[in-house]
């Protein structure tokens, strides 16, 4: 009996001592014991849908994007770092994105929604769509009408006015001042300019006068490129966007806009590409992309590799197009546009400008993850502040304390000295609960500490069990250590029949639930297999012990 006993104690001992290792190495690591949820530490919740405005998607098509979604912000967000994210459908159409934790809540959010659709596309020569200029006007003269111009052109003037001239000076028929980078596309379309009056409201006496777009577009100092003033590229844009201005382009070519604006004499601009409409290369031949820092230009740039048709067509493209430029377009918009030099294979590099090293790494993150399938927007936004956490953590502390010395007194009330021995096994019963969720670097959230306390209350049950029986042993005039070994034995079959169909129940829910019934049927699962030893093995090594020194006992407080 002795060296069963020693053994039991062993066992009882390593189990403690293991889940006490995994405890502190929590705290070391993360400075905490458990990792907490986002209803205990607060995060973000978002609830996503497919963006369609002109409702152009069926519903199987808005399903299908939402399961590929789902897949691919999963992807994102195990790359960003947070741990344990709920990323759940809801109905055909909407996604659930619940992140706890997060610092950054609006670098997580643009992370998420960004499509990172990545193409490289051929630059053409802006001398291709000269002749399609005036056309382009006339289109936005058609659909704004001559006073709608006017009066737009004043309000953006009246807003942010250009160096030197008004935008409403720049919307009709007028050779840019000398602050302009190089001649107008409007006066290279037409050959030759004659100025015009300064006061807009005397301009263009006839529709034909009119050059609202083209007046806005300057020759860039490199092939395939417009520079737009940045105070009236809002205008440009919005002019570029009016339906069927665009169409009146050859079929093989469109215009993209650049990523971020450059400084060209003094002032700034942003570039506006002429580019082939159809790519040659996309992300989706993308296997790898990583950030760091050019230690030659001290720039951010993404390298990135491709599979071995993505290389193999890269390289034959850019040895029949050595000197001319090949733009590298993110969601529509050219990132860069470098000159080729040189025959290229699957490894390049996207250089990013002025642009941080973090910017880098989320650009980086999101060519990784892949490409969302469709634009989300975000139809919900809800934040838990850290102050709603604390105090659900309070109240959770609070109502434990109460809990634990309310089953403390009772049991030593009613079972006496087996009552204290039962609720000693009890404090080994939750260390190996928050050993157990802490090696699995389970979250603990407000149903998952609800679990806990189901299973508390399970494990104090199960000793009731064992209690009564004993209690009927001895009534029947057994001895103690009989009545023991009988009561702990007869209440056997009640107990694994209670424990085994409360996880059966616990693994349903896991593996049919999400998101906070997960929570719950883990923290519930490690209780019930930590009650079972706990009564069945811990309990029972305590009475031997308690036992052991007398073995002619002939009563127990009980």
């Amino acid at each position: 009996m002795l060296s069963s006993l020693r053994a039991r104690i062993i066992v009882i001992l390593a189990v403690v001592g293991v889940c006490g290792w995994y405890l502190y190495r929590n705290q070391t690591q993360i400075g905490t014991v458990l990792k907490l949820g986002l209803d205990l530490q607060g995060g973000m919740h978002l609830v996503l849908e497919v963006d369609d405005p002109e409702g152009i998607m069926s519903a199987a098509e808005k399903s299908d994007a939402i399961d590929r979604a789902e897949r691919i912000v999963r992807n994102r967000v195990d790359e960003l770092g947070v741990e344990e994210p709920l990323i759940q459908k809801v109905g055909q159409e909407r996604l659930i994105v619940e992140l706890a934790g997060v610092g950054d809540e609006q670098r997580a959010k643009d992370i998420i929604g960004e499509t990172a659709l990545l193409e490289w596309k051929l630059v053409r020569s802006t001398s291709e769509i000269q002749a399609y200029l005036p056309r382009m006007d006339q289109m936005v003269v058609a659909a704004l009408g001559v006073d709608s111009l006017r009066t737009l052109g004043r309000a953006v003037a009246g807003t942010t006015p250009p160096v030197n001239e008004t935008v409403s000076d720049l919307l009709f028929n007028r050779t840019p001042g000398a602050a302009a980078p190089g001649d107008s596309a409007a006066a290279t379309a037409a050959g030759t300019e004659t100025a015009a009056t300064t006061d807009s409201s005397a301009v263009a006496s006839s529709e034909g006068d009119l050059k609202p777009l083209s007046s806005l577009l300057f020759q860039g100092p490199d092939a395939g490129e417009f520079l737009v003033p940045t105070e009236s590229f809002e205008l440009a844009a919005q002019l570029l966007a009016l339906p069927g201005v665009q169409s009146v382009l050859p079929r093989a070519v469109s215009l993209e806009w650049g990523w971020e604006p450059i400084a060209v004499g003094g002032a700034t601009y942003r570039e506006l590409y002429v580019l082939e409409r159809e790519a040659f290369l996309t992300g989706f031949e993308l296997v790898d992309a990583q950030a760091l820092r050019d230690q030659q230009f001290n720039q951010a740039v993404v390298t990135f590799e491709l599979n071995r048709v993505g290389g193999r067509r890269f390289e034959d493209i850019t040895g029949r197009h050595i000197g001319d430029r090949i733009a590298i377009v993110l969601d529509d918009q050219v990132v860069s546009a470098p000159v080729v030099r040189a025959r290229i294979g699957a490894r390049g590099q996207i250089e990013l400008g002025a642009s941080s090293l973090e910017d880098a790494r989320d650009l980086a993150l999101v060519l990784r993850a892949g490409a969302l399938p469709a634009p989300l927007r975000i139809l919900e936004e809800r934040s838990v502040g850290p102050s709603l956490g604390s105090d659900s953590i309070q109240d959770g502390k609070v109502s434990a304390v109460v809990g634990i010395l309310a089953v403390v007194l009772i049991m030593a009330l009613y079972y006496r000295i087996a009552g204290l021995l039962a609720v000693a096994a009890l404090v080994v019963y939750v260390e190996v609960v928050l050993g157990g969720l802490a090696a699995m670097n389970a979250t603990l959230t407000v149903p998952g500490i609800a679990g806990l306390i189901l299973s508390i209350g399970m494990a104090v049950d199960a000793n009731v069990l064992i209690f009564e029986r004993i209690r009927e042993e001895i009534a029947e005039g057994r001895s103690v250590r009989t009545a023991v070994d009988e009561g702990f034995h007869h209440a056997l079959a009640a107990i694994v029949d209670c424990h085994i169909t409360t996880l059966l129940t616990a693994l349903i829910l896991f593996e049919v639930g999400t998101g906070p019934v997960r929570g719950f049927a883990v923290t519930l699962s490690i209780g019930i297999i930590a009650s079972f030893f706990s009564a069945l093995y811990v309990t029972r090594t305590f009475f031997l012990l308690y036992l052991g020194g007398k073995r002619d006992r002939e009563t127990i407080s009980i």
